[in-house]
């Protein structure tokens, strides 16, 4: 027997009903990529440790609408947590199957660009969109090979895997490394979305015995959209002027608006109050911090200031590491660091320091001072990043190094520093005003060849801009025609600095991304540094890309390739 016909006042109110129920489960449905809230305490990454001279993993790439409207992106383990922390050996095997899960979120993406490639598989399709995906390994000294870390045609698209395998290399150096998209116009909004995690080459304590026996802190420090771009400070401040990629301009006062917020292990500290994220650890106690400055365009200069009295003083930081090479001399490990109030990091740098934890009950935190960035660069000011909580009960670090450790493996080539360069060549960044037509358009970045006119990065061109040999030595001049900061970035290799604005220096370290100070108008001269290039690794052949790793700049065009040809044909 059939039932009854609803009558029409019923199948209305059902149909209601039905409809707010699944809004309500929509509304309670888990967020893609959920972050911690401003003030929590620092959460430690999820580690993933080789075994065995293997690491495999899965790693989902995600995106949502957070409720502020701004995107946010994430890497996804199979058990939902983010951003792991990847610790390997010299020699391991890495394998990693990416996952592009990504979701067209924003109508007013940036046009798609299409690279060197065609056709849809990865390792050829060369199409860079919003939706699209694939990582570089910032530092280490991979082949620029499709499967490991080639950038310019590599591109994963929704719906697709692809295996990435790595084979870390045996000399790789023993220290902080990371791993980030780099999607050619695409690069700044996906990192600044939250794209990005720690990747370690263990071994550290072997080169640098200070640090044996030390517990470890990973974090890594990321910037993003302000979660209150109307606010004002509590002190008041000046209406906010934006620079011509549309963020607050430096105002070279050390305060106001920032052009980004900041965050720490996707803890945020937002404008305008920066309520810090909190870290406890035990009185006197001391720890090994390694920090990435996984911003996409904003500059720290970080200290570590503890209450004397009424005022706050900056305390010494022990620095071991920068860019994921422990300081040597000559190449050869010294028995000693190096002590400093403060430690300065370009988008893209890391710095691996010993802190020494304050006294139960004295105040302690971590700020970033604040960095001129010239007259058209970003505002970047003081403020705080970490409350540092000192407490008898703090819990037990995650991660101690071995206090142990084996031999100091042998260098493979002579230091860098010794090495006559075959030739010198003098590039410099640039960039061109927006276009009359087009007031609001950001204009034009160039990072040129002396003596080639200068011309934003051509996704489409094949031949490189600059030609090398395996087993050559080359000294780089990299000057700033701008009247703003730039970072320079070199992918697959380190490089040496041998001069800071025409004056001769001496680091014990090598570099992958190095600042060059901006121009202004009374200077005789260009800012310049002067970089040991060293093309000597055969692992290195191929073609792969330099650029300034402030990811707005790269992604207007402040970029260009170079190929290095084999030592023999």
């Amino acid at each position: 027997m059939l039932p009854a016909p609803m009558n029409p006042p019923r199948l209305a109110l059902l149909l209601v009903s039905v409809l707010l129920c699944h809004g309500a489960r929509a509304a309670q449905a888990p967020e893609a990529c959920p972050r911690p809230a401003p003030g929590a305490a620092v959460p430690e990454p999820v580690t993933l440790r080789s075994r065995g001279g293997r690491l495999q993993l899965d790693l989902f790439v995600r995106n949502s609408r957070a409720p502020d409207g701004s995107l946010r992106y994430c890497y996804v383990l199979p058990g939902g947590a983010q951003s792991p922390t990847l610790r390997v050996k010299p020699g391991d095997e890495v394998v990693i199957d990416l996952h592009d899960e990504l979701r067209d979120l924003d109508a007013g993406a940036p046009a798609p660009h299409h690279m060197a490639g065609s056709g849809t598989d990865p390792c050829h399709s060369g199409l860079m969109t919003a939706v699209s995906t694939n990582l570089h390994f910032h530092g280490l000294a991979l082949p620029p090979r499709c499967h490991q870390d080639e950038v310019l045609a590599t591109s994963v698209q929704p719906h697709q895997s692809f295996r990435y395998r790595l084979h870390i290399p045996p000399h790789a150096p023993p220290g902080l490394y990371w791993y980030h998209p780099h999607v050619h116009g695409f690069s700044a909004r996906q990192v600044a979305g939250g794209l990005s995690g720690a990747l370690i080459v263990e071994g550290i304590e072997r080169v640098r015995p200070e640090v044996r026996g030390l517990a470890e802190r990973v974090l890594v420090i990321r910037d993003q959209d302000l979660l209150h771009p109307q606010a004002v400070s509590a002190a008041g401040s000046a209406p906010a002027l934006v620079d011509r990629e549309g963020d607050v301009l430096n105002n070279g006062t050390g305060a106001g608006k920032p052009a980004r917020d900041l965050s720490v292990n996707f803890v945020p500290v937002p404008y305008p109050d920066y309520p810090p994220a909190t870290i406890t650890v035990r009185p006197g106690e001391r720890q090994l911090w390694r920090v990435v400055n996984a911003s996409s365009l904003t500059y720290l200069d970080l200290a570590a200031t503890v209450r004397r009295g009424a005022k706050f003083r900056a305390e010494w930081l022990g620095v071991v590491a920068i860019d994921g090479v422990p300081l040597s001399a000559d190449g050869a490990p010294l028995n000693a660091i190096q002590w400093r109030d403060s430690i300065a990091l370009p988008p893209g740098a890391r710095a691996e320091f010993i802190l020494t934890a304050p006294p139960q009950g004295v105040a302690a935190e971590l700020i970033t001072r604040s960095v001129d960035t010239g007259p058209d660069g970003e505002n970047d000011p003081n403020r705080p990043l970490l409350q540092i909580l000192a407490r008898a009960d703090a819990p037990a670090p995650a991660s101690v190094l071995p206090s142990t450790a084996g031999p100091v493996p042998k260098p493979l080539r002579p230091w860098i520093g010794s090495v006559t360069p075959v030739r010198v060549r003098r590039l410099y960044f640039s960039e061109d005003p927006p276009d009359p037509a087009h007031p609001a358009s950001p204009g034009h970045f160039y990072l040129t060849e002396e003596g080639h006119t200068p011309e934003a990065f051509d996704p489409s061109r094949r031949e490189p801009n600059i030609t090398v040999r395996q087993g050559d030595v080359e000294d780089w001049i990299i000057e700033n025609r701008s009247s703003e900061v730039h970072a320079f970035h070199i992918h697959q290799l380190h490089f040496e600095v041998v001069e800071w604005l025409g004056t001769a220096v001496h680091e014990p370290f090598v570099r992958d991304t190095v600042n060059v100070p901006f121009y202004e108008k009374t200077m005789k001269t260009y800012p310049s540094v002067r970089l040991r290039m060293d093309f000597r690794d055969p692992h290195i052949v191929g073609t792969f890309v330099y650029h300034c790793h402030l990811l707005d700049h790269e992604d207007l065009g402040m970029m260009g390739t170079i190929r290095v040809a084999p030592a023999s044909p």
